[in-house]
């Protein structure tokens, strides 16, 4: 299932993936050519993968949702509770639903500097309400049960950042250097680019 929703997502935003980051990549590029800031590697890393994120989440919440059509729900759980545990739209509707926000906790933790659970509650909250608004207005169903499950994979998402921090704060001094994470970070984004391009039998 996991591998059908990336592809899924890949061949729906993967034109504006491509235009939108090289976009930002020159422009970073000649900022910091003419600057004189020190570019940190896993920092602009970081920032592209976060773009990436939110450029593949905008194409998901525009497409039209074939499960649903245009509606209006505002009882909680009843979505949630429509679907067989371990059915294929459990997997897609209910995990993936909060799946879908634990980047974005992450992401937002990080960019926030979000110390506890009430304010990415809030601040997931807050985004999920306007991609449900949003959702509503473009012929899709304004669900809550799906504003729910983006706060827990939200919350999640906070959870991994904080214990990722920790390990972080742990390590030997010479794995909490810049160059070590950049490493780590080339390595990581080629990981991804590989598993992304096999999946489509490029490599």
């Amino acid at each position: 299932m996991m591998k059908e929703t990336l592809i899924e997502v890949l061949n729906l935003s993967w034109p504006t993936l491509v235009i939108v980051l090289s976009i930002v990549i020159i422009l970073r590029v000649s900022y910091f050519m003419k600057s004189d800031k020190k570019m940190v590697l896993h920092e602009e890393l970081f920032s592209l993968l976060f773009f990436a994120y939110i450029l593949a989440l905008f194409q998901l919440v525009v497409e039209q949702d074939v499960y649903f059509g245009n509606g209006f729900n505002l009882r909680p759980f009843e979505e949630i509770f429509r679907y067989e545990i371990g059915s294929y739209n459990f997997y897609r509707q209910v995990i993936g639903n909060i799946l879908l926000f634990v980047p974005f906790g992450y992401f937002a933790t990080s960019y926030a500097r979000i110390k506890g659970v009430g304010g990415i509650t809030i601040i997931t909250l807050l985004c999920s309400s306007i991609i449900e608004t949003v959702q509503y207005f473009i012929g899709r169903c304004f669900d809550i049960d799906d504003i729910i499950l983006n706060v827990v994979g939200g919350i999640i998402g906070f959870l991994v950042f904080i214990a990722f921090d920790a390990i972080k704060r742990r390590l030997p001094k010479f794995m909490q250097k810049d160059v070590f994470y950049n490493i780590v970070s080339v390595l990581f984004i080629i990981v991804i680019i590989g598993y992304c391009l096999s999946i489509f039998g490029v490599l």
